[in-house]
């Protein structure tokens, strides 16, 4: 698994990951279970500002989410 870099922009599938093509993310959740996460406010909102398609969230938005959960913080 790649490091969480220090700032900048993670994509869905990084954070998540793609278990068709067998890559796992930080955060291994289905997407469902992600988006789902995100609207009941469980997981961090989304950066729209990179583009009119482009979803991505901030690396320090996953890394403090990340050591909320391994420290016993719901997820």
């Amino acid at each position: 698994m790649n490091k969480i870099p220090e700032s900048g922009f993670l994509r869905l599938r990084q954070i998540i990951g793609n278990k068709q093509k067998g890559e796992q993310g930080f955060f291994p959740v289905s997407a469902s279970t992600w988006w789902k996460g995100v609207k009941e406010g469980r997981y961090p909102q989304p950066c729209r500002s990179l583009g009119q398609r482009i979803t991505a969230w901030r690396a320090e938005d996953i890394r403090a989410l990340i050591e909320s959960a391994s420290a016993g913080g719901n997820n």
